[in-house]
């Protein structure tokens, strides 16, 4: 494969990663919130959803983002009768987010992250090293 075509795909890689920690840690930072008055909707997780698209002046395929959109589920219920947004059987309604899949999430986007990232500095020494034949 051409040096500059794992460029560009190792890039596109970093790119969605980079996207889909920022909406992990957007998840992370509202896990606790709840909503300000009764018979709001408290922060709903949201998810990325990738697609592969053709990038033609190069002939590969990349990694793109297709869709950043909400979680779909329910919401939690927490008994607290004095917090202002409870029903009247003293529930709130609380976020739809794990934090303990959202640190798994976010674990695994860091590893893919540096994975395409090793590859972004592998290819680049490669093409140093060959500039470097051809110079001398």
């Amino acid at each position: 494969m051409d040096l500059v075509k794992s460029l560009k795909i190792s890039a596109s890689g970093m790119d969605v990663q980079s996207i889909r920690l920022r909406i992990l840690s957007e998840n992370i930072a509202n896990a606790d919130s709840l909503p300000a008055e009764p018979g709001a909707n408290p922060y709903r997780r949201k998810v990325v959803s990738f697609q592969n698209t053709l990038d033609r002046s190069l002939g590969v395929e990349t990694v793109r983002i297709r869709k950043i959109g909400e979680a779909k589920g329910e919401f939690q219920r927490r008994y607290d009768p004095t917090h202002p947004s409870s029903d009247k059987d003293g529930y709130v309604m609380a976020p739809n987010v794990n934090a303990l899949i959202e640190m798994m999430d976010f674990r695994e986007a860091q590893q893919s992250y540096q994975a395409n990232l090793s590859v972004l500095e592998v290819s680049k020494r490669m093409i140093v090293n060959t500039i470097d034949i051809l110079r001398n």
